[in-house]
């Protein structure tokens, strides 16, 4: 897409659950809407807020309509939605101007567990915004005191219990997610009915020696979970539990020649791309020993 339509650095694309719409966002202070039609990109609309970079855009599942976050330096969340598929007209429809400081990221649980919104701050908060109904409720709390750079939200079935009898969780789905965040940790954070917020969920996964820059949550339902971490200290951990629940994780460390900013799993779960500072991504399978290996590096 040679012409952007920004007139600053672009933070981030996300193509819609369809592939059929694209959103991006710059230091520009701005948000464009592209419609995507085979190998062209018509821009269809440009949403004006934010009162200064904007970091992260994130669609909803399409189960509640065409609805984009953007969280950006300003400290602010908004909600934007689509009034009608045939006239692009777009609503901004909800603020969240809580944070105290930039809000790095965003990110949409699985839809089964309902529309929530995590939202990680540099302020060392994250907020969970829940939309129900035509209402919007959230809860804040402290996560890393030094900032939140990063989170990622758990798929909605627990590990093995597409295999075995247990019941799952009901409609509430399984809201948990992990955070990384200035000082160097991991945190995993899960839903407590009973106080209806949420509560650490083990100890801290420790181990980078330099912030952590990005955590992403495999979706897969097999056996174990996985979680994989970024870190400026040149390596990513890739962090594996079973389905027992007994909290213990154990960690596989890759070793880069760069600060590490972003990881990412496949669709099925099995393949992580790893992206850093060298302008290089790669992708990672693990083996039938349990070793994680490159199979495959692009240089951008």
């Amino acid at each position: 897409m040679a012409n952007t339509g920004h007139d600053e650095m672009i933070h981030d694309a996300v193509l819609d659950y369809y592939g059929r719409k694209l959103a991006t966002c710059s230091s520009d202070r701005t948000i464009k809407i592209f419609e995507i039609e085979g190998e062209t990109q018509r821009l269809i609309e440009t949403l004006k807020g934010h009162e200064g970079a904007v970091w992260c855009v994130a669609w909803a599942h399409p189960k509640y309509g065409n609805i984009l976050a953007s969280a950006g330096y300003d400290g602010k969340v908004f909600i934007w939605k689509e009034q009608g598929p045939q006239n692009n007209q777009w609503q901004r429809i909800y603020d969240f101007p809580l944070h105290k400081a930039s809000v790095n990221i965003v990110a949409w649980a699985p839809h089964e567990a309902g529309c929530l919104l995590a939202c990680a701050s540099s302020d060392g908060n994250v907020s969970v915004l829940e939309f129900k109904d035509n209402s919007f409720d959230h809860c804040t709390f402290p996560a890393h005191g030094l900032g939140v750079n990063s989170v990622s939200w758990a798929p909605a079935t627990s590990p093995g219990s597409i295999v075995s009898s247990a019941p799952g969780a009901g409609s509430m789905g399984n809201r948990r997610f992990v955070t990384g965040g200035s000082d160097n940790t991991l945190k995993i954070w899960a839903y407590d009915l009973a106080s209806q917020s949420y509560k650490q969920e083990c100890e801290p996964l420790t181990g980078h020696t330099d912030w952590v820059r990005d955590v992403a949550w495999s979706p897969t339902v097999l056996q174990k979970s996985y979680i994989a971490s970024a870190s400026q200290d040149k390596t990513v951990r890739i962090w594996a539990s079973d389905a027992s629940g007994s909290g213990q994780w154990d960690c596989k460390v890759l070793t880069f020649d760069a600060d590490m900013w972003r990881v990412s799993w496949s669709l099925s779960g099995n393949v992580l791309a790893v992206s850093g500072a060298d302008n290089k991504v790669s992708l990672w399978k693990e083996n039938l020993r349990g070793e994680w290996e490159c199979v495959k590096t692009i240089e951008e």
